[in-house]
């Protein structure tokens, strides 16, 4: 009668849903606190541009924790610094960072470099920010390259100089940076350092917005919209606008607003009283 009850057994056990494997720390830093541009972050993981305060504390503790493992890597004492640099531990940060960067870590000689140079926790210092940027340009990284392209085309400390912004930018694209790509449309667009060239300026900004570059993206969107290096189209330039809002570009999110509420509406005295939208089709 029960001939066959411990197959069945067996069979429930195979089915029986086994427990979640718990997050380690060196995941759970990576999750929090990888940089997207740093060349050590591994392939499956995203990264965040920014760290959003409510991760920043349980940043700190993942990444300090897997910083305490023997053999632990570079790239999680870059992270480390980053989450105490979001968390304004200034001190913490430069020591992770110093350490990341006693690694091998271009990425962390970045961050020491962009804390000199916004005053992140220290005194600004623009001659020790561009040390910092020029080591990791040298060593070929790409926000390096990009970051340097920006010191001599804003002329941080430095002349400004846009043959030189120019070819460092050029040479942060070949590495596959979005912003270099994104910068090298603005300075075409706007002639810097050599002649307008609206028709190079987009291919430069259709190549950063392959990459989900939020600036590029709304550039692409106001071409569109003006017709400006092809014909006017409404529903491309809504599309690009879209995509830009969705990754943060304020612009982009004004621009959606815009073209969707084209007629303002005043009152006797001129004061605006409301706007006509059009919800139709994009």
């Amino acid at each position: 009668m029960f001939k066959y009850a411990g197959i069945l057994l067996a069979a429930a056990a195979l089915l029986a849903p086994t427990a979640a494997r718990a997050e380690t720390d060196v995941e759970t830093c990576d999750r929090l606190a990888a940089y997207p541009d740093d060349p050590d972050k591994p392939a499956g993981v995203a990264g965040n541009y920014h760290i959003p305060r409510p991760d920043v504390g349980n940043a700190v503790k993942a990444c300090k924790a897997a910083t305490s493992a023997d053999g632990a890597p570079r790239r999680i004492w870059f992270e480390l610094g980053r989450a105490y640099e979001f968390n304004h531990q200034a001190a913490e940060a430069l020591r992770a960072y110093r350490k990341a960067i006693d690694m091998g870590s271009t990425s962390a000689m970045v961050g020491i470099g962009g804390m000199y140079a916004h005053g992140s926790g220290v005194k600004a210092n623009p001659a020790e920010a561009r040390k910092w940027i020029e080591r990791a340009a040298a060593a070929g990284d790409p926000t390096g390259m990009a970051n340097l392209g920006a010191i001599y085309g804003s002329g941080m400390g430095v002349p400004v100089d846009f043959a030189k912004s120019r070819a460092w930018y050029t040479k942060a694209a070949a590495a596959n940076s979005s912003e270099a790509m994104f910068q090298l449309g603005m300075m075409t667009q706007d002639g810097d350092g050599g002649p307008k060239d609206d028709a190079a300026a987009k291919g430069w900004f259709e190549k950063a917005a392959a990459l989900n570059h939020a600036g590029a993206l709304e550039r692409l969107g106001d071409y569109a919209e003006t017709g400006r290096a092809g014909p006017k189209d409404r529903a491309a330039a809504v599309a690009f606008y879209k995509k830009a809002a969705a990754l943060g570009d304020e612009d982009a999110q004004e621009a959606l607003k815009r073209i969707r509420c084209p007629y303002t509406l005043k009152d006797k005295n001129g004061k605006v009283a409301g706007s006509i939208c059009y919800d139709g089709p994009d």
